[in-house]
Order: structure tokens, then C-alpha cells, then sequence
């Protein structure tokens, strides 16, 4: 059996999976205080970092066990606080799924929240020091104490740690993971964000729901509402911490929106290599529609991952910014058992021989691939030609003749104008189309956008949205809000009754003529380097290159592929917070086509356009 010594208690396996033998009733609750290495707070201790823990009775007697593990900064906003020598009681499904079946569960308060000591600074170093923390503890690095300062040693503890967890919660797996850290096996980050940077900005502009509702200190304004539910008696008081956290706020309105050193910080993907360092496996999940946490946050590290040939799994779904068991209950608790298993406890259960990819497509069914983007995608080269008076421009292979231009005016419209009747001409856009297409055509990847234009004004916004151009279903499923998912209740009764986290997505269908697949943006004045803004100089020709969000769609034959290319707009309900630049509004921006592209990876590359 594994996970004992000769005369303890072990684990039970059955069917390659763990069986649940050990009494959650009567498993050890306690709480620990770890010590992390830095002092956020300037009090001149190091930070002490509150965990939550459960785990088996048979612990005492000699048997050892991994640990899942949920961070999060939102423990402080909970409804009821415990003192600090009593746990606050494990929210969701996890403790008593996995307690039974030989895991230790355990809750990390990140720093500066809750009962933990220390400032929180929105994706900033701290935060990983202090989840890197509790690893390192189960890993008999790092001391820990309980409320009466004895030692706290986790003797119990395999060391072998997986994390898990929704939005902020399943950033932080992905902050730890990017550090190295010997003893994290595996990571699920769901909707999870890899760039701060690219959560608050698009490619030098920020998001106008967040740049308007905080004034560009967006982080400030996490950091803060993250602090104030602090528990912990005689810890260093929430505003202690206002010097540090307003200190984050100043730094976010000096970047500008450009790529400064506050944003590289906060951005874990050019540390991705050390996951496989540290031989973490990788399960991502991420909703297609997720317009809070957007696709490029799973695809750009799913790229950095994929790249160096780690141990992943990913599932692509149709839906928002929604916890797994509402949408794919009993496969995600299914899934997630053989995973822990594998990762935590070294059972071969086949789980890795399996398609690696899962993704839904819109009318709710699933398919498996061997991998994303499809190994077959290919990116193909669409260039633009001219409108007529009465036709769409085109997208073709081959550049047009001469030396065309085509001009629009910045002007906020609704994206339901910027998109509609390709054929009509617009002061505001640019439409361009191909022709129907001959058979389906699955888009798997990120498409690209390349403009060569000039501008009347010194700023430039410019956005690009690819279009499925042609009747049929358009369907909306409904998402939550991250404080929503954060606090709703998933216990096993909720799993039970489809209430709380496993109520399933709302999901609304509407015939359309179009339908919008994929949007970017670019502040023309950050295109060369997003690390720094120059004005532009009217009439000048520039090449701004951008990319949209990541697409996996599939256009049904008869249908056309459409690039719409426009500055400001507002957008549909479905897909909010886009950018925008005020300063641009009511400059004409002139594209010049035979120096334009846009860049689609296809499956099965030129060939599958059929034209």
C-alpha cells in the first residue's frame, strides 16, 4: 500500500484509482502559520502565512499524504471569520472527496489577507513568496507555528503538492509554478490569469472598464479590497499597508499602459521553462467566451508549456468565466481523481496515454484532439483588396494591384454597426471578406493582424475583429463575475442538487447573420515596443502588427471569413471591457492594403480554404 510505513495505514486501490477508506468525520483540523521569507509589511518580522488543514486521522499513526492545495487572497471577504487557532471550515467539494481518499487538503491565505500578516500587491512578488511558502513547508523547507508558537512540522506530508483553483485562485498556481518549486506536482489553473499586464491592458491600451471605474489603479484597487476583510488579532492592520498599496496604484498610472517593469513583474510566462524544471505537470481549463479572463491567458503559456513538451492536459469550453462542475460535473470530479492520483500519488492509471485536448463547441458537445492548437493547423496569409461601391473588400491570397488605400473615421459605434452588412459601406470600418467557403473550416490558434496605415491625428487606436459572415446560431452562455465564482457555495450538496458552483451555465441561442469569433487591440503609438509610447506624425505610413484573441471555431461551408478593421467602439454586453483611446476619435485613418495581412491558423492549412 502506498503512502505508509510497515505498520501504519495505506492507502486503497481499486480500478487505478484511490478509494475513500479514512473517516473525514474524524479527520485532524489545524491551523499553521508558515513563515515566509520577506517582510511586505516593513514591521521588521517576516510574514506569517496562515494555512488551513485537514487530513486523515491515520496521519498520526505513520501513514504520509499528498496535499491538494487552494491560495487565495478572498478568505478575509468571507461571511464569518474564525479565531486563529481554529480553521474556518473548507469551502467546496475537494475536502471531502479527497480526505477519504488519502489526501491532505489545506487553504493558504495569502499575504496581507485575512489572518495572514504582510500587504497584498495584485500579482506582485509577494504574492508568490507567500504561496511558495506553504509548499516549502510540506516540503520540510520552511518553518511553521501554531497560534502558540510551538513548532508546526508537516511530518505527515509526502511533500508531493498539487494546486487548484478559479480566477485569482487559479492564478496563483500559476504564479508558484512559474517560480520552480521542487515538490508542486501538478497545477489546474481554471480561468486563470498568466500576464497582469494583459488582464488590465490590450497591447498598450488599457480596458476601458477598468481604466474608467479605478482610474488606472486597478491593481490599488484589488490590493485593497483584498485587505480589508484582515482577521488575524495583533497582525499589522490593513492601514499599515496603505503606503504599499498605494504605492501599487502609482506605479500602474506611470506604465501608462506601456510594458514597464511594474507589468514584467506581474508576468509569469518568461519563467514558464522552470515548470519543467521542477517536473509540474500542467491541467488547464478556460471558457471561450471568458471576457474577463480572456483566452490569451490560457493559450500564451499554454504555449510556453507545449512548446517545451511538458506533461498537459486542457479543456476548452463554450462557456465564461465559470467553475468546471457547472458545466461537466461527474467528468470533472472523474477527471480530477485519476489526475491527483497520477500526479500525487504515482498511480498509472493511463490517464497521460489519453487525447490531450478536450474542447466543447456550441451546441454543447464535446470533442477530443491530440493536442492544441490542432497539430494540422497551419497559418495561411490572407491579404486585402479593395471595396467597391456596392462589395465588401476581399481577403485573398494574392495582393491587390496597384497601390491602393481605403480609409475610416474613429468614431464610437456599437460593435453590432462596426460588424454588420459587410457590403455596405461604412465611414467607421473597413470590412473585408473571402469568398463562401467551399467546406467547414476550423480556426485552431491565434490569428494575427498585420496593417500598414497612416493617421490624421498623433494616436491611433486600432482594432481588428474576425467575423463568421453567414445566418445561423449565435449562442451566449452566460458567465459570472470573479467575486461570484470566488464565493459561491460548492459543497457536495450543491454538486448534488445543481445549486451554487454546479447550477448550470444559462445558455441562449439566436439565429444572426454574423457573428464575431475573435477581437484585438493595438495603441498604434506602442506598436514598435510596448515598453515605451511615441507620438505618431500625421501623415506618416507605420506597420502596426497586433494579434487577437485566440480562436477554436469552426465556419460551416457556404459561410465567409471577415475582418473587420476600426478604432473605438462600445461592444456587445457579451463581450465587454474593450479598449479605448478618446484621442483618436475623429481621426481618419488611411490602410494601405497591399502592405496588410491577416494571418489565420487553419486546419489543414491553404488548402482547406477551398478557393
Amino acid at each position: 500500500m502506498a503512502g505508509a510505513t510497515a505498520d501504519a495505514p495505506g492507502i486503497v486501490i481499486e480500478n487505478g484509482v484511490t478509494q475513500p477508506v479514512f473517516s473525514y468525520g474524524d479527520a485532524i483540523q489545524e491551523v499553521v502559520y508558515v513563515e515566509a521569507p520577506m517582510d511586505s509589511d516593513g514591521d521588521g518580522r517576516r510574514d506569517l502565512i496562515a494555512v488551513d488543514v485537514i487530513r486523515p486521522a491515520e496521519t498520526e499513526a505513520g501513514l504520509r499524504v499528498p496535499t491538494i492545495m487552494e491560495a487565495s487572497p478572498y478568505f478575509g471577504r468571507a461571511l464569518t471569520n474564525p479565531p486563529p487557532d481554529k480553521t474556518r471550515g473548507f469551502a467546496g467539494w475537494w475536502d471531502e472527496y479527497f480526505v477519504p481518499r488519502g489526501y491532505a487538503v489545506v487553504q493558504v491565505e495569502m499575504q496581507g489577507t485575512s489572518r495572514s500578516f504582510g500587504c497584498p500587491t495584485t500579482g506582485g512578488v509577494e504574492d508568490t513568496i507567500s504561496i511558495k511558502a506553504a509548499v516549502d513547508w510540506l516540503n520540510g523547507r520552511a518553518p511553521a507555528f501554531y497560534h502558540d508558537g510551538s513548532p508546526a512540522v508537516a511530518d505527515w506530508s509526502t511533500g508531493n503538492v498539487g494546486m487548484q483553483g478559479v480566477s485569482y485562485v487559479g492564478t496563483l498556481p500559476n504564479a508558484v509554478a512559474t517560480e520552480g518549486v521542487p515538490g508542486l506536482r501538478t497545477v489546474v489553473p481554471i480561468a486563470a490569469i498568466s500576464s497582469w499586464y494583459k488582464y488590465v491592458n490590450d497591447q498598450g491600451i488599457a480596458w476601458s472598464t477598468w481604466s474608467e471605474n479605478v482610474n488606472h489603479r486597478y491593481t490599488e484597487w484589488l490590493a485593497d479590497y483584498v485587505s480589508v476583510g484582515r482577521v488575524l488579532p495583533g497582525a499589522v492592520s490593513a492601514p499599515a499597508c496603505e503606503s504599499v498599496i498605494t504605492a501599487v496604484g502609482d506605479a500602474e498610472v506611470a506604465s501608462a499602459s506601456a510594458f514597464t517593469p511594474f507589468w514584467q513583474e506581474r508576468n509569469y510566462l518568461p519563467d514558464a521553462n522552470k515548470i519543467k524544471t521542477a517536473n509540474t505537470s500542467v491541467f488547464m481549463v478556460h471558457g471561450l467566451t471568458d471576457y474577463n479572463v480572456k483566452t490569451m491567458h490560457f493559450a500564451d503559456l499554454w504555449h510556453e508549456v507545449e512548446k517545451r513538451q511538458m506533461p498537459r492536459k486542457i479543456w476548452i469550453h463554450r462557456g465564461a468565466h465559470v467553475n468546471p462542475t457547472s458545466f461537466r460535473l461527474t467528468e470533472w470530479q472523474s477527471v480530477m481523481h485519476r489526475w491527483m492520483d497520477h500526479w500525487l500519488h504515482d498511480i498509472p492509471n493511463g490517464i497521460m496515454d489519453e487525447p490531450m485536448a478536450d474542447i466543447q463547441r456550441p451546441d454543447g458537445t464535446w470533442e477530443t484532439h491530440s493536442t492544441w492548437p490542432d497539430a494540422g493547423a497551419k497559418d495561411v496569409n490572407l491579404r486585402f483588396g479593395p471595396a467597391t461601391a456596392d462589395a465588401a473588400g476581399t481577403l485573398s491570397f494574392d495582393n491587390a494591384g496597384g497601390n491602393p488605400t481605403q480609409s475610416f473615421v474613429d468614431q464610437i459605434e456599437s460593435q453590432a454597426v462596426k460588424v454588420g452588412n459587410a457590403e455596405q459601406a461604412k465611414s467607421g470600418r473597413l470590412a473585408f471578406v473571402t469568398p463562401p467557403l467551399e467546406n467547414d473550416l476550423r480556426i485552431s490558434g491565434t490569428p494575427k493582424v498585420e496593417v500598414r496605415m497612416s493617421t490624421t491625428g498623433e494616436t491611433a487606436l486600432l482594432s481588428a475583429l474576425l467575423v463568421d459572415y453567414g445566418a445561423g446560431p449565435t449562442v451566449t452562455v452566460a458567465g459570472k463575475e470573479p467575486l461570484e465564482v470566488i464565493h459561491e457555495s460548492c459543497e457536495p450538496e450543491d454538486l448534488a442538487s445543481r445549486t451554487g458552483c454546479a447550477a448550470p451555465m444559462e445558455a441562449s441561442v439566436a439565429i444572426t447573420p454574423e457573428r464575431v469569433l475573435a477581437w484585438g487591440h493595438i495603441d498604434a503609438k506602442k506598436s514598435s515596443d510596448l515598453r515605451r509610447s511615441e507620438a505618431l506624425t500625421p501623415g506618416k505610413n507605420y506597420n502596426v502588427r497586433w494579434t487577437t484573441l485566440p480562436s477554436e471555431h469552426v465556419i460551416p461551408a457556404g459561410h465567409r471569413i471577415g475582418l473587420v478593421i476600426t478604432g473605438n467602439y462600445n461592444a456587445n454586453p457579451t463581450s465587454n471591457r474593450p479598449a479605448r483611446d478618446a484621442g483618436a476619435v475623429g481621426s481618419q485613418i488611411t490602410v494601405y492594403l497591399n502592405g496588410s495581412t491577416l494571418v489565420l491558423p487553419v486546419v489543414g492549412g491553404k488548402d482547406a480554404l477551398g478557393f
